[in-house]
C-alpha cells in the first residue's frame, strides 16, 4: 500500500507537528464538550425534575446533530475549506453553548436540549473537517497512532469536564436533592430548584466565548488548507468508483454507530448505572472520569503498539474482545466492581474510533468528504443506544439491558476489524475482497 500523500494550497510544510498542536487543542475542546453529558445527565434530572427516559434526551439531542448535520457540514466544507470550516464549527458551537446556559437556567427544557443540539451541529462541522484531516496529513498505515495523540487530548478533556462541571454546578447534589424533596411548600421546592439551575450559566457563558475567541485563531493561524481528494487516492480506479460501491465505507459507518453507542453508554450512561445500585449522587456524578481514564490509558496503549508491534485493524479486534469480556464481567457482578467493569470499557474502546476512520475512509479519493461526513452520522449512535438502554431498563434489570446492547455492538466490531474492513477493496493482485 503506498502512502498517502499531503496537497494543501501551500507548500508542504516542514514538519506535521504544528497542524498537529492545533488539531490537539481542537480535540481537546470537543472533548471536554462532549463529555460533559454524562454530568449533565444528573443535572437536567434534578433542575427539571424529569426520569431517566427524559434526562437522556441530552445525549439524544447531542449526538442526534451529528446525523441531520454531516452531509450539509460535507457541502460547506467544500465551499469554505477545512481550516475556514473549523472555526465556523467553533462559532455554531459557542453559540449553542451560550443558548444551552441561558435556557437551563430559566429551567426551559427543550430550551436547553436545543442549545444541545446547536453544540452538536457545530461539533459535526469541526469533526467533519478535523477527523479526515489528521486521517490524511501523513501515511494512512500510521493514521490510528496519530488519531492516538487527538485522542489523548481528547480524553484528558473528558476527564477534566465532569470534574469541572462536578465542583462548579453538580457539588452537594446530593444535599440539594434530598432538600427538594423535603421543601415545606411548593415555592419553597421551586427556588431550590431555580438557584441550582442558575449555577450551570456561567461556566456555559465562559465556554461560549472561549470558543469563539478560538474560531478567530483558528482562522488567522498558519495551519495548512488539505484537499482531502487529492491527498486519499491510492488507485485512480478506485478513485473513481461511486461512493455505493465502497462496501467498507458503508460497514464502517454501522461500525461507528455501534462503536459510539457503546462509548456513550461507558461514558455518560455510567453515573445512571451505578445509580441502579443505589450508589450517592455525589460519587455517581464523576464516574464518567473513570471511564475516561480508562480510555487515556487505552490511548497510550495503543500510541505505543500502533503500528510497531500490531496493525490498527488487529488492535481494533482485540479491543472488541475485551469488550465483550468487560461486559459480561459487569453482568456478572455487583456494586462497585461492576462498575469498574464498566469503566474498564473505556480502554476497551480507546483505540476503535482511531482505527475505524482511516480503514473507512481508506482510498475513497474524490469521495473523502462525503465518506467522513458519512461516517460523522455514525456518530448518532450515541443518540440511539442509550435511549434503548433508558426505555429498556424500565421494564427489565438494567445489567441485563445494558449487556444485551453492549454485547452484540462489540461482536460486530469485532467482524469489522478481522475483515469488514477490507470488504471491495483491491488486494495486490488487482482482485476484490469479499
Amino acid at each position: 500500500m503506498s502512502s498517502t500523500t499531503l496537497a494543501t494550497d501551500q507548500p508542504r510544510p516542514s514538519s506535521a507537528l504544528g497542524p498537529m498542536l492545533v488539531i490537539g487543542l481542537l480535540f481537546f475542546i470537543f472533548g471536554f464538550v462532549t463529555w460533559l453529558n454524562g454530568p449533565l445527565i444528573a443535572f437536567v434530572k434534578l433542575a427539571f425534575q424529569v426520569e431517566d427516559v427524559y434526562a437522556f434526551l441530552v445525549p439524544f439531542a447531542f449526538y442526534i446533530s451529528y446525523f441531520v448535520f454531516s452531509l450539509p457540514a460535507s457541502m460547506v466544507l467544500r465551499r469554505t475549506g477545512m481550516k475556514k470550516g473549523m472555526a465556523l464549527g467553533l462559532f455554531v458551537m459557542a453559540i449553542g453553548a451560550m443558548a444551552f446556559g441561558q435556557f437551563a437556567t430559566m429551567r426551559m427544557f427543550a430550551g436547553a436540549l436545543v442549545g444541545l443540539f446547536v453544540i452538536g451541529a457545530g461539533l459535526s462541522l469541526l469533526q467533519t473537517a478535523s477527523n479526515p484531516y489528521i486521517s490524511i496529513l501523513g501515511p494512512i498505515e500510521s493514521a490510528a497512532q496519530r488519531i492516538a495523540v487527538m485522542g489523548i487530548c481528547n480524553k484528558v478533556a473528558g476527564i477534566l469536564a465532569p470534574i469541572v462541571i462536578g465542583s462548579l454546578v453538580l457539588s452537594g447534589i446530593g444535599d440539594i436533592d434530598a432538600q427538594v424533596h423535603a421543601a415545606a411548600t411548593p415555592q419553597a421546592r421551586e427556588a431550590l430548584l431555580d438557584a441550582f439551575a442558575a449555577k450551570i450559566h456561567a461556566p456555559y457563558l465562559g465556554m461560549a466565548v472561549l470558543l469563539a475567541l478560538l474560531a478567530v485563531w483558528i482562522v488567522r493561524s498558519s495551519l495548512p488548507e488539505i484537499r482531502p481528494a487529492k491527498a486519499n487516492s491510492e488507485q485512480a480506479g478506485e478513485a473513481d468508483t461511486s461512493i455505493l460501491g465502497f462496501a467498507h465505507l458503508w460497514l464502517g459507518a454501522l461500525c461507528l454507530f455501534l462503536y459510539v453507542g457503546v462509548e456513550v453508554m461507558a461514558g455518560d450512561a455510567i453515573g445512571t448505572y451505578g445509580a441502579g445500585f443505589d450508589l450517592p449522587l455525589d460519587q455517581t456524578k464523576f464516574f464518567t472520569a473513570f471511564t475516561l481514564g480508562g480510555m487515556l490509558l487505552g490511548y497510550v496503549a495503543g500510541l505505543v503498539l500502533i503500528p510497531r508491534v500490531i496493525s490498527q485493524q488487529r488492535y481494533l479486534a482485540v479491543s472488541a474482545v475485551l469488550g465483550v469480556l468487560f461486559s459480561v464481567c459487569a453482568y456478572l457482578t455487583r456494586g462497585y466492581v461492576s462498575v469498574g467493569f464498566v469503566a474498564a470499557l473505556g480502554f476497551a474502546n480507546a483505540m476503535m474510533w482511531p482505527a475505524i476512520f482511516p480503514l473507512a475512509i481508506n482510498r475513497l479519493g474524490r469521495h473523502t468528504e462525503a465518506g467522513s461526513a458519512l461516517l460523522i452520522m455514525g456518530i448518532a449512535g450515541g443518540a440511539v443506544v442509550p435511549q434503548l438502554f433508558a426505555h429498556l431498563k424500565t421494564h427489565y434489570d438494567f445489567q441485563l439491558v445494558f449487556a444485551a446492547l453492549m454485547v452484540p455492538c462489540y461482536l460486530y466490531i469485532l467482524f469489522y476489524g478481522l475483515r469488514g474492513y477490507r470488504v471491495g477493496l483491491r488486494d495486490g493482485d488487482g482482485s476484490r475482497s469479499r
